[in-house]
């Protein structure tokens, strides 16, 4: 079959799903309809990696090609592709360098 792309797995480690309801509550705060945009937007950013997994950038601070990551709206997403997964590992404030312990905590997930 022409034009067939495997769908990869998407999984959420722990740490990103709260980093994602941490970051979605310090939005809230202000404006909580700005909180749920930005949340369905990491979402469906997350979501189109089930076709496209390799279109991130690999992690500057890590330099593997498993590790990528995504920038939506001055956030990073950083995620592992393993197999015919990917695993979201972490969202974070971009201006800030990746907790190498992000990687290391999901290592045997």
């Amino acid at each position: 079959m022409t034009g067939f792309r495997p769908r990869f797995e998407i999984w959420w480690s722990q740490r990103a799903r709260r980093d994602v309801r941490e970051i979605g509550d310090f939005i809230a705060r202000d404006k909580p309809e700005a909180a749920m945009r930005w949340a369905s937007r990491i979402m469906d950013t997350v979501g189109r990696l089930e076709m496209f997994p390799s279109s991130g950038r690999s992690v500057p601070e890590i330099g593997r090609d498993d590790l990528r990551e995504i920038i939506l709206e001055g956030y990073r997403i950083v995620y592992q592709i393993r197999g015919e997964a990917v695993i979201v590992l972490t969202v974070f404030e971009g201006r800030m360098r990746l907790d190498k312990q992000a990687v290391d905590d999901n290592a045997s997930e």
